[in-house]
């Protein structure tokens, strides 16, 4: 039975942990910006949240939070990928306006490429796991079973409005956010960001 109370205290919660400023977050942006394959990128992003937060109301939170092993692999592996994606943003931003060629850089970005790297960045991420699986789903699943699904559908539309808004915002405003010393900032930021995020993934442990 829907419950607006409780589709209400699940929009609210995940959306106050979805808007963080993360890997994920700052990936869907510089997508925007270029746009390329927007769409695709946040969809991605939509999927992998929906899917994570059916999961953790379902009770996979406890397994995870059971595996030292499992989130320890997750912990260096994603580390290890925020260091390499962040050291990319640098090189682009020394690079200055050549950065902006996207036409040409268009060309040697796939979709295949453009969908691993989104995957890579949300599912490598145990931070990931920590807000949908964990936090959400120990809130959801201590809800009554007939108010799991209100709270669940109002997780996800939190993902599914963020990420829509940030993908399609940055995509609208790319005029702005792609000139060249906009754009060097961007670029700037998300790698320090990457690199912060990689340090404290490896001091969690």
């Amino acid at each position: 039975m829907f419950s607006q109370q409780v589709f209400l205290q699940g929009l609210g919660l995940g959306a106050s942990l979805i808007m963080a400023i993360g890997a994920q977050n700052a990936h869907v942006i510089r997508t925007g910006v270029r746009g390329q394959y927007v769409l695709a990128t946040v969809a991605t992003c939509i999927v992998v949240d929906v899917t994570l937060i059916a999961l953790g109301i379902a009770g996979l939170g406890a397994l995870v939070e059971a595996s030292p092993t499992l989130m320890a692999v997750a912990r260096y592996g994603g580390a290890a990928f925020l260091v390499w994606y962040g050291w990319r943003c640098f090189r682009s931003s020394l690079r200055g306006s050549a950065s902006l060629a996207l036409p040409a850089e268009a060309n040697t970005v796939t979709l295949g490429r453009a969908l691993a790297t989104v995957l890579a960045l949300s599912l490598l991420n145990p931070h990931v796991y920590l807000d949908t699986v964990v936090l959400l789903g120990a809130v959801g699943s201590s809800l009554g079973g007939d108010a799991r699904p209100s709270f669940a559908l109002g997780a996800m539309t939190a993902s599914v409005l963020w990420f829509s808004l940030l993908g399609l915002g940055a995509r609208r405003f790319a005029s702005v956010l792609g000139r060249p010393s906009v754009w060097r900032a961007i670029e700037a930021l998300t790698g320090s960001l990457m690199l912060v995020l990689a340090c404290l993934l490896v001091r969690a442990a």
